[in-house]
């Protein structure tokens, strides 16, 4: 406990402690209002074949607002992952990883206190997050004239499960900063695989009959899945928002944590023995 004191004590003795969370509303409070502005307020788009799509008239009260509040989720675990990152290859970037392990040689708690630690900087984050996309998405479904809250029991239920995916990114993170301690090199392949590398690989998947399925399982998808994004959204209308096909929330929630243990552990290990000089 003293050692999860002690990492806590660095996070919140910096300015991440309140530019990160302010980021996270922010973020989620724009990106929210703009999927709101689309989906509730202008309320039509073109479609694949040329014809308006009404979201309005195709999707129940639920699945708009869910998608709503959902829209800033992958500029989420985004950041997760940054804080997942930062939270272990910040001690190489600055030079403090010697005087830590001097403080506490016992590498196996150290690695221990600084997952307890990043889990409630993640989780603290994370509610941020949510704050704003509840705020942004809430003040463009009253202007649109749409319903702010249906089943408040199933939307508590996505915002949880939020959280819970922000949390797994976070751990992914975590262990790609061990895996790579230069901070620099490991927010570049962390962001770049993120955002260019698995998009297109996924949607190369799709032309490839033996490994068209593979991408569901990808951590992007797995994230979508995970929050029943595309529940209640026609086939066609989910394949050009993006979803590579249906897959059951708890089997994401599994996959998903399949790639944070597997990266922790990674972490771990490499952790417990590479030499620091």
């Amino acid at each position: 406990m003293n050692l999860v004191r002690a990492e806590l004590r660095k996070y919140f003795t910096t300015r991440l402690s309140w530019s990160m969370p302010l980021a996270m509303f922010i973020m989620g409070a724009v990106f929210a209002a703009i999927q709101g502005l689309v989906l509730a307020v202008i309320g039509e788009f073109p479609g694949a074949d040329g014809t308006i799509v009404r979201p309005a008239e195709l999707l129940d009260d639920l699945t708009v607002a869910r998608m709503v509040y959902t829209g800033a989720v992958q500029m989420g675990y985004l950041l997760a992952l940054v804080l997942g990152i930062l939270s272990m290859s910040g001690e190489f970037r600055h030079r403090t990883m010697t005087p830590t392990l001097l403080a506490a040689p016992r590498r196996g708690q150290l690695i221990g206190a600084k997952l307890g630690a990043l889990v409630v900087v993640v989780a603290l984050n994370a509610v941020a997050f949510v704050a704003g996309s509840v705020l942004g998405g809430a003040i463009m479904l009253a202007i649109g004239d749409a319903a702010v809250f249906p089943e408040p029991a199933e939307l508590l239920s996505t915002f949880a499960r939020m959280v819970l995916v922000l949390l797994l990114w976070g751990l992914i993170g975590f262990g790609l900063g061990v895996l790579i301690p230069n901070q620099v090199v490991a927010l570049f392949v962390g962001v770049g695989v993120t955002l260019l590398i698995e998009p297109l690989l996924g949607f190369g998947l799709t032309f490839v009959e033996q490994f068209k399925d593979a991408a569901r399982y990808f951590p992007s998808q797995a994230s979508m899945a995970v929050l029943d994004i595309y529940e209640g959204v026609p086939d066609g209308m989910a394949q050009q928002l993006g979803s590579a096909g249906p897959i059951d929330w708890w089997v994401a929630t599994l996959v998903l944590l399949a790639y944070a243990a597997f990266m922790t552990l990674l972490g771990w290990l490499l952790t417990t023995r590479r030499d620091v000089s």
